[in-house]
This record gives C-alpha cells, sequence and structure tokens, in this order.
C-alpha cells in the first residue's frame, strides 16, 4: 500500500436516504451500475466482494429487491442470508441495536426492507457495517439508483428532463423521486390530489438541493399543468404495504390514473417520452388482489391502464432489471475497497 493511498468516498458508507448524497455520487453510482451492467451482459467476471457476507433483512414480502440483492452479491462473490419477518426480532423480542450489534458482529454488511426508517437508521448507526435501505416507509434509494439507470439508458443524458410522478404523492417513492430529482438537476412534477401532497418537510429538503441544481419543482393537483412537457411520466401502486383503505384511494386518485390520455397531456415527442413504474402494478384483474378489487368496486386497472402498460413507453421491466445492476453498484462501492479517486 502506498503512502498516498485514500480510502473512497464510499468505503464504510451506509445507503439509509437519497438526501445523504451529492449530485456526483448518486451519478457515480448510477454510471458504476451501467458498467456492472456491460460486464455481466458479456460475461466477465467482478467478484469485487469475495469472501464477504450479506445479511438480507426482510420485515415485507419482495420479488425484485430480494431477487436484485441475492443476485447481485452472488455476482460480486459474496454469500447473501436471507432474514424474514419469521427470523428476526427487531423490536419485538430483541431491540433492533441489539439486534445491529449482533449481526454486525457476523456480516459484513446488510440490507434492511422493512416499516420505520428509525430501524434502519439504528442498524447503520450500531452494526458498524455497511446498511443498505432497501425500502421503508420514507425513502427508497435501492429504487432511485435503478430508476435513474433506466433513465440514462434511455435517454443518455439526465440535462433538461422532466419528470412527473402521479398518484400518493406523501409515498416513499414520491419523496424519493422529489429529492433525487432535486439532486441530480432533474425537473420534477408531483401530481396528485392537495390532501396527498409530499409534506412540508421534504418539500422543503427537495427545494434546498434545487436551488443548488437548478432543477424546478412543481407540486399540483392539475394535471395539464403537471403532465405538459413530461419527459418521464412515474406512478406506484395507490394502496402501500400494509394499508387497506382501497375505497378511499380509488375514489381519491382515479382522476390521476396514467391512461393514454394523460401522456398526451405531455405534449411530447414519442421517442421523447417514457412510462415508468416501480413494480407490482396493478394494471389489469390477472392477480388475487385484482379480481377482488375487480368484484368490490368494477374496475380492472388503477394506477396505470393495460394499454400504457404494455405501449411503446413502457421500461418497467428494464427498469426492474436494473435493481440488480444499480445494487452491485452499491454494494461493490461501499464494502470492496475499490480505486475512486475522485467524485
Amino acid at each position: 500500500m502506498t503512502k498516498n493511498f485514500k480510502q473512497n468516498v464510499f468505503q464504510g458508507r451506509s445507503v439509509l436516504a437519497e438526501k445523504d448524497f451529492t449530485a456526483g455520487e448518486l451519478n457515480y453510482l448510477v454510471d458504476f451500475g451501467l458498467h456492472l451492467k456491460a460486464l455481466k451482459k458479456a460475461g466477465i467476471p467482478h467478484h469485487y466482494l469475495e469472501g464477504k457476507n450479506i445479511a438480507l433483512l426482510f420485515e415485507k414480502t419482495s420479488t425484485r429487491t430480494r431477487s436484485a440483492f441475492t443476485t447481485a452479491a452472488i455476482d460480486l462473490g459474496a454469500h447473501p442470508e436471507y432474514l424474514g419477518h419469521n427470523d428476526i426480532q427487531l423490536g419485538k423480542k430483541e431491540s433492533t441495536s441489539d439486534t445491529a450489534k449482533v449481526l454486525g458482529s457476523m456480516f459484513d454488511g446488510i440490507e434492511f426492507r422493512g416499516f420505520k426508517q428509525s430501524d434502519v437508521e439504528i442498524l447503520a448507526r450500531d452494526s458498524g457495517v455497511p446498511v443498505w435501505n432497501g425500502l421503508t416507509d420514507t425513502w427508497h434509494p435501492t429504487q432511485m439508483l435503478a430508476d435513474f439507470m433506466t433513465i440514462k439508458e434511455n435517454f443518455e443524458s439526465l440535462d433538461g428532463l422532466t419528470l412527473t410522478f402521479m398518484g400518493d404523492g406523501r409515498n416513499n417513492m414520491a419523496n424519493s423521486l422529489l429529492v433525487t430529482c432535486a439532486i441530480l438537476g432533474v425537473n420534477v412534477h408531483i401530481v396528485a390530489p392537495n390532501t396527498l401532497h409530499p409534506s412540508d418537510e421534504v418539500q422543503q429538503i427537495a427545494k434546498g438541493f434545487a436551488k443548488k441544481s437548478g432543477a424546478e419543482i412543481l407540486i399540483t393537483d392539475d394535471l395539464d399543468k403537471g403532465l405538459k412537457g413530461s419527459n418521464i411520466v412515474y406512478t406506484d401502486v395507490w394502496v402501500s404495504m400494509g394499508e387497506t383503505n382501497w375505497e378511499q384511494r380509488i375514489k381519491e386518485l382515479m382522476p390521476y390514473q396514467v391512461n393514454m390520455a394523460a401522456l398526451e397531456k405531455t405534449g411530447t415527442p414519442d421517442d421523447q417520452l417514457i412510462f415508468m413504474h416501480c413494480l407490482p402494478a396493478f394494471h389489469n384483474a390477472d392477480t388475487e388482489y385484482g379480481k377482488e378489487i375487480q368484484a368490490k368496486y368494477g374496475i380492472t386497472e388503477m394506477e396505470v391502464t393495460d394499454e400504457v402498460f404494455t405501449s411503446k413507453y413502457a421500461v418497467q421491466f428494464e427498469e426492474a432489471e436494473n435493481r440488480m445492476h444499480s445494487i452491485k453498484a452499491m454494494m461493490a462501492a461501499t464494502l470492496g475497497n475499490l480505486f475512486i479517486p475522485k467524485v
């Protein structure tokens, strides 16, 4: 080791919320994800985490997050260990702090997907190892890395783009998109009923970053204003995990459904417009939930129509795949002793 060796800016850091990172750092992770995706497609090994052990803590169910962390860890040469809600005792029989200390003594990194942001923060504080937020009720940083990977793949650059989120404007996805766009200089519109606008706290965080980046922020209940000039139209489920207020949300949010009429309101040329969704999506009645909603409320589509979901604008499955590549970049950067001289 040379005397001039410096630890990279990510080594040992936790990824708990987008607001903790600079635009340069987020762009690095996005670009590193694109690089690792190219290596994966070319069949080139990249075992940056050879011999590491990763704990995957899941209070909430998951398809993409669990699959992404598992495959990413294996591709990096690490061993992932899944611990579901029946395997961990966070705050029930054992405090989150005690759990953090135990797992930190056995594992080199910890992923947490659960309800409370405070739990992932305690894990990071007391475990002594990098902790990665796979989703909490407040933030969803690993989804953001995949989303902006997808946007860069489709537009090559983030310069001059406008992203519009339609639906529940106060959920974790709206929070994360609002703040991440503000950090990266992407114009961001939140189009939602007035009762579901982002909290004042999240808005102030976003406005602080927007002053530095030049991003324009619009929060409105007006579809015409909110969709005009958009390049990315994004939505999420209307009822989050753990919630049951279907009837209320359907009444509130049906006017904010992403359909072809909504995409037409953007006025954006076809080759400059994409649709995104973090999944799962209620775009038809081909699920148990979908059939229940159809029976109770007489609808077969909710936050997005099947026409949009299966259209030329839709990139949600590319976005889903990118969860793996971006999570791989994040884990390698924070745990892999990479040489990153400057970000």
